[in-house]
């Protein structure tokens, strides 16, 4: 832990650096002290190669500094100021500059974490985990509380769509009418993925799901034992079996038949599902079985947060989605294009099968594996879903793992998962030029296919759909 208490002075008076400030976690943060008053300055080794100039542009809108990741920061408060502490995500090695030169003048080397942490403690926070649907879930919490009038603030990975359509990044948000932060209602996406859910102590806590994403199900599952532990007040989790032992049939939330708050009656429209929810009609406009089971969460902690079922049909109604999360780019000679973020087993299962419930033609899947580390471990998991979720007709493509810097062992390649595949049957294929792949599914798509991209961390996948489109 660090030696900085972010509580230990007025906001006002603390210059935070961020080092890696491009990333979602980061750049929330960073905005987040903005909105608050307090001075903050950020690096990023992407704005040193002139990428993310969007992501720098808002950031700098808002009165953070951006200064090159070469240590230089130390200057960037002017004469005679000193940054309180460096923030810093689990990506950020030790070699990088920013950090070697706080090391060496003595400034605090704070987490991501931690900062979040003292967030979730000043607020009436409610904290959204689970290996699956967490940026939705807390995206759609925030649209609903806000378009109930609660006026909440937000802390989260993905880009909320209602706050982009506002000029917005996305991912944070505080109202300028929240004046006594104890009584705010803060919504955060608590990630079990770097363990740093164990650090939150939220007033009302969800857990959505478990499965295997970047640890083994049974080392997340003893996180969130700890999580549920830790919360204040309240307590929701998914109908899951091996969730059980978190907490009793009260707490409970799913799909059809069973104990707790139950979406029932699904019906399936153009652009998503009708349901209810004990009697309350509902209408989401986002596609996916997934979809009904994160929005039937999000209706339960909103409950549980004083605003009635009946005020939160119009507000989901209107929910926008989440940037990359089966996000229509476009449509060109009857195939349309769809991004997603979907990673782990069990979101890509839920992608290919929302993606071969919308078209009448074949899926065209491309999947971008992130990290060697990762796709050592979930490569047996990854090899199973696409068998069981491709159909005969469907193809699947793999450019080469996407790699976002440090140390690391290449000792694994996209075109190892194509092999796996071709031994149970599955048309896949390894496009080692990922420039090459927009022209190669122009030519495969035919009318009434679907073409679907998913991927994670790679900033750029959502640019490489727009050239599949224009490929088209």
């Amino acid at each position: 832990m660090s030696s900085f208490d972010p509580a230990g002075k007025p906001v006002t008076d603390t210059w935070l650096h961020f080092a890696g400030m491009a990333g979602s976690g980061m750049s929330a943060l960073a905005q987040f002290h903005a909105f608050g008053g307090g001075f903050a300055t950020g690096s990023d080794r992407s704005f040193d190669q002139g990428e993310r100039a969007d992501i720098r542009a808002r950031l700098e809108g808002l009165g953070i500094v951006a200064v090159p990741q070469d240590g230089s920061f130390l200057g960037a408060g002017g004469s005679g100021r000193r940054c309180d502490a460096v923030v810093v995500s689990t990506a950020v090695e030790d070699k990088v500059p920013d950090v070697r030169a706080a090391r060496e003048a003595g400034i605090p080397i704070l987490h991501r974490s931690e900062l979040l942490a003292h967030y979730v403690a000043a607020h009436r926070t409610i904290a959204v985990t689970g290996t699956s649907g967490k940026s939705t879930v807390t995206a759609m919490v925030y649209s609903l509380l806000r378009g109930a009038g609660r006026h909440p603030a937000l802390l989260t990975g993905g880009a909320v769509e209602e706050l982009i359509a506002e000029g917005h990044i996305g991912n944070a948000f505080y109202p300028a009418s929240a004046t006594d932060p104890a009584a705010t209602l803060l919504v955060i996406e608590a990630d079990e993925s770097d363990g740093s859910v164990v650090r939150y102590h939220p007033w009302l806590g969800v857990v959505l799901n478990l499965g295997l994403d970047h640890k083994e199900p049974a080392e997340i599952l003893d996180m969130f034992r700890i999580f549920r532990a830790q919360i204040q007040d309240g307590f929701l989790r998914g109908d899951q079996p091996e969730l059980a032992e978190l907490g009793g049939p009260e707490t409970v939330f799913g799909l059809d038949e069973g104990p707790g708050l139950r979406a029932r009656d699904l019906q399936p429209t153009d652009t998503g599902t009708r349901f209810t929810v004990e009697g309350v009609p509902f209408s989401l406009p986002v596609p996916g079985r997934h979809n009904v089971a994160n929005a039937v969460a999000a209706l339960a902690a909103c409950r549980r947060a004083g605003v009635p079922l009946e005020e939160m049909v119009e507000p989901l109604a209107g929910f926008r989605g989440v940037s990359r999360r089966f996000q229509s780019v476009g449509r060109r000679r009857d195939v349309e294009v769809i991004d997603d973020f979907a990673h782990n087993p069990d979101k890509i299962a839920a992608s290919l099968e929302t993606a071969a419930a919308r078209t009448t033609g074949r899926v065209l899947a491309v999947f971008q594996p992130h990290g060697f580390g990762p796709t050592r471990f979930l490569r047996d998991a990854l090899v199973a879903a696409f068998a069981a979720g491709l159909r005969e007709q469907d193809s699947l493509w793999l450019p080469e793992i996407f790699f976002a810097g440090g140390t690391v062992e290449r000792t694994i390649s996209s075109a190892d998962l194509v092999a796996d595949l071709a031994d149970r049957g599955v048309d896949a294929r390894f496009c080692a030029l990922r420039e090459d792949l927009p022209q190669q599914l122009a030519t495969a798509a035919s009318a009434g296919d679907l073409i679907l991209v998913m991927g994670a961390r790679d900033p750029s996948l959502t640019a490489f759909c727009g050239d599949v489109l224009e490929a088209l």
